[in-house]
């Protein structure tokens, strides 16, 4: 298992919300050790993973459970995509129809209701697999000022469960992200999807922590799967 260290700076001036999870897609892909043709991405949101493969595909299946994100999905010959939840083991059972090269999931995982159970469905399917999930260490120092627990399991606990379900590899990367404001953090926060549309702080809590974060960036800990 690695552990690597990433920072970037203003994410204002990247002029988008999804700027870590941009690098994990792009990390997915760049770390692909073949070319897979058939490729099946599991949260595959408005097409971010889509976006940065480099190599020609003969089929990609998208599965995320928001309509309103597929709609925004680029669309080829090659691509089809699925609203469907991967907590729902049904939507497997369709998935089960086909073969896959690869099995991608870019920043989607750690919103499973059951982490262990989604990890059997996709053993199931027989493909490799290049998979990254938010971990605890995730706005780790704004939990700790605002006096909250973090609401994503560990970096070690999503490591036990992926080995009794897969023979893979491990690298936790923490990125830091940092931001000219807590205000801008906060807004990122909200905009980006980090938080699942989970409210994090009530108004007090935003209030204290906005006087007393003592970063002027947001940390991130993710942990890649790979086999």
């Amino acid at each position: 298992m690695r552990v690597r260290e990433e920072f970037s700076r203003f994410a204002a001036e990247y002029g988008t919300h999804n700027v870590v999870q941009a690098k994990v897609a792009q990390k997915l892909i760049a770390d692909t050790p073949d070319t897979p043709q058939a490729v099946l991405d599991l949260g595959c949101g408005n097409g971010t993973l889509f976006s940065k493969v480099t190599w020609p595909l003969k089929r990609f299946v998208g599965v995320d459970f928001s309509a309103s994100m597929l709609s925004h999905h680029p669309r080829t010959p090659q691509t089809e995509l699925i609203c469907g939840d991967f907590n729902d083991p049904a939507l497997f059972e369709t998935l089960q129809k086909a073969s896959y090269d690869r099995i991608y999931s870019a920043s989607a995982l750690q919103w499973a209701h059951d982490l262990d159970g989604v990890f059997t469905s996709i053993a199931a399917l027989h493909a490799p697999l290049s998979l990254a999930i938010f971990t605890s260490g995730t706005f780790r120092s704004l939990y700790e000022t605002a006096g909250l627990e973090p609401i994503l399991k560990s970096a070690d606990e999503v490591m036990a469960i992926a080995e009794h379900r897969f023979d893979a590899r491990f690298e936790i990367v923490h990125y830091a992200l940092e931001f000219e404001s807590v205000r801008d953090m906060l807004r990122y926060i909200k905009r980006s999807g980090v938080s699942g549309g989970r409210r994090v702080l009530d108004v007090a809590q935003t209030k204290a922590l906005m006087r007393e974060y003592p970063l002027n960036y947001l940390e991130f800990e993710v942990v890649f799967i790979t086999s």
